[in-house]
């Protein structure tokens, strides 16, 4: 009688002791693992969830344009996270007074700076090539002391026609291929080229994208409109850019934020040995960089992985 209430005890400690440290093994992993219901499907608990720990950048982009979000998400590293408002007006988005002192915002950009203003932004990019260009020399100095009015100090404020000067100084180009989206008319493509000469870079030759056939026969300012921003196709920009190289060009600067083309940089580095910009590359490198993100991008560019 006394052996069995003995093993009796034992085996109601033994029951005991299992359960605890069952339950205590259960409470150290919950933080890292979870279950259903029946308790019999293990997960991972944390996922990434694109929180901007380490940068939170804002970016103006055209309304009516998927590109500029798409590649920004392709190409940031963990930690940092991308925060888009939507600009409707017309290039440049901020129009000169009489003397060219002072710009005025258009409404759009002046209503995505006040939202943007509570967002503990690290940074903030007006992501339109165009407006750098038709704005001229001094417009993007002009546009950051404006936005710095409801943005404060505090914030890293900058442009894309700066941030692709910036890619290009740091990746020692001097005479780039400038390639143009198919949507650029000569008036744009002009004033790029002015742009790029009055700001210290002389292109050794420039490109106008040829969409195809198909597009061959509509108006450059309407081919977003007509959808064709929904349609690029990224080979034969490829191929335009490997036969338009020669032995003047030292790397490539791919320029309009809604033109698709980060998918082929490292492609083309490989193909022609030289670095490669592109729009977006360019302001999401100079806004990480003026954060304190050193982050090494990996399959984007000699520009995150050597500058």
């Amino acid at each position: 009688m006394l052996t069995e209430a003995v093993a009796f005890a034992t085996a109601f400690f033994i029951c005991g002791l299992l359960h605890v440290t069952m339950y205590s093994g259960a409470f150290i992993k919950r933080n890292a693992y979870a279950s259903n219901r029946a308790g019999n499907v293990m997960i991972d608990g944390t996922k990434n969830d694109n929180w901007g720990a380490s940068a939170r950048v804002g970016i103006f982009i055209v309304g009516n344009e998927a590109v500029p979000e798409a590649e920004w998400w392709a190409m940031a590293p963990p930690h940092t996270s991308v925060h888009a408002a939507r600009v409707t007006a017309s290039a440049p988005w901020a129009g000169w007074n009489a003397n060219r002192t002072a710009v005025e915002l258009a409404a759009d950009v002046q209503r995505g700076a006040k939202q943007f203003s509570s967002m503990q932004l690290s940074a903030v990019v007006v992501g339109h090539s165009s407006s750098s260009f038709l704005g001229g020399k001094g417009w993007d100095e002009a546009v950051i002391e404006r936005l710095t009015d409801t943005l404060g100090e505090n914030i890293f404020i900058t442009t894309n026609g700066l941030d692709c000067l910036a890619a290009l100084r740091a990746s020692g180009i001097h005479r780039p291929l400038v390639v143009f989206p198919a949507w650029f008319g000569p008036k744009i493509i002009a004033a790029g080229e002015q742009y790029f000469s009055e700001l210290g870079v002389a292109p050794a030759a420039t490109l106008s994208f040829d969409p195809g056939s198909q597009w061959r026969g509509v108006a450059p300012g309407s081919m977003y409109a007509k959808g064709f921003g929904f349609e690029q196709e990224i080979e034969p920009l490829y191929q335009q850019i490997i036969n338009a190289c020669d032995s003047s060009v030292d790397g490539v600067l791919v320029v309009g934020t809604g033109f698709r083309s980060v998918a082929i940089i490292e492609r083309l580095e490989y193909s022609i040995n030289v670095p490669v910009i592109t729009a977006n590359q360019a302001s999401l490198w100079h806004c990480l960089r003026r954060a304190g993100v050193g982050a090494k991008v990996a399959g984007y560019g000699r520009l995150f992985t050597q500058c």
